[in-house]
C-alpha cells in the first residue's frame, strides 16, 4: 500500500471554520500513564465505559481536532511519517480468527497478536494540545453524527489506527464496523462536554481565515 511519508507545508482548508469546546483525556483507556489501554471492547461498552465517569465518547471532529491540532497537522507531530515517533508500522501477525470463536481461546490468541506500548512511553507521539498516541497503540472508537446506525458508513467511527501498517494519521477513519464490533487491536478514550455551559460547536465568521501553517525543518535540512 502507497502511503505519503511527508506532507507540503501548504495548507488548503475548504469549508467554514468553527470553534470547538470540549475536554478529551490525555491517554487511551483507562487514561493512565504507563497502563496499557484496554483492547476487544466494543463501541457500546466504551460508551458505558465513559458514561460511568460523567465523560461520553468523542465525536469525530472533535477527535481530530484534539489530533491535528490548529495547524492541521496530517500526524500529530507534525508532516513527515516517522514510526519512531508513535507505536504503528509494526509487523503484522495474522490473527487465527477460528481463536476468537472459541471463548477459552481468545485471551491466548489477543496476547500473541499483542504489540501495544504503555500510554504515553513514545515521547513524540503528544498531539499539540498535548494527548498521547493518537495514531497507533490502539484504534479508538468515536461517535460519527454522518453516520449510520443500521448501515456503513456506520456512526460508530475507528480513529488513529493501531500498531500495525495503517493510516495511523489524524483525519482518516473507518466507518465499515458495527457498535458490537470488537477485536484485538480496538480501544477507545473519553471526552466531556466544558462546564462553562457554552455551546460545543461554533461556527466562525465566513471571514475568519486560518493561520498558515509553518514548515517543521527535518534533520539536515
Amino acid at each position: 500500500m502507497r502511503r505519503c511519508r511527508r506532507y507540503r507545508p501548504e495548507l488548503v482548508c475548504e469549508g467554514r471554520p468553527a470553534v470547538l469546546r470540549f475536554c478529551i483525556d490525555r491517554y487511551e483507556y483507562p487514561n493512565i500513564a504507563g497502563a496499557r489501554p484496554v483492547v476487544m471492547v466494543d463501541y457500546f461498552q466504551a460508551e458505558r465505559a465513559c458514561r460511568l465517569e460523567g465523560k461520553r465518547l468523542c465525536e469525530v471532529e472533535e477527535w481530530t481536532f484534539a489530533c491535528e491540532g490548529r495547524e492541521i497537522w496530517p500526524y500529530p507531530y507534525g508532516l513527515e511519517r516517522d514510526a519512531a515517533a508513535c507505536n504503528f508500522d509494526r509487523g503484522y501477525r495474522q490473527p487465527d480468527l477460528g481463536a476468537f470463536a472459541r471463548p477459552h481461546e481468545v485471551s491466548i490468541e489477543v496476547e500473541r497478536l499483542d504489540q501495544r506500548v504503555l500510554s504515553g512511553a513514545p515521547a513524540r507521539c503528544t498531539s499539540p494540545f498535548g494527548v498521547h498516541d493518537m495514531t497507533g497503540n490502539v484504534d479508538e472508537w468515536a461517535h460519527d453524527p454522518r453516520g449510520s446506525r443500521h448501515k456503513p458508513p456506520y456512526d460508530t467511527a475507528l480513529k488513529g489506527g493501531y500498531w500495525g501498517p495503517i493510516r495511523a494519521r489524524c483525519r482518516p477513519q473507518t466507518g465499515s464496523h458495527n457498535g458490537w464490533f470488537r477485536f484485538y487491536q480496538v480501544g477507545f478514550r473519553c471526552c466531556a462536554d466544558t462546564l462553562d455551559g457554552r455551546p460545543a460547536r461554533e461556527l466562525l465568521p465566513r471571514t475568519v481565515r486560518l493561520p498558515r501553517r509553518q514548515r517543521i525543518r527535518a534533520p539536515g535540512d
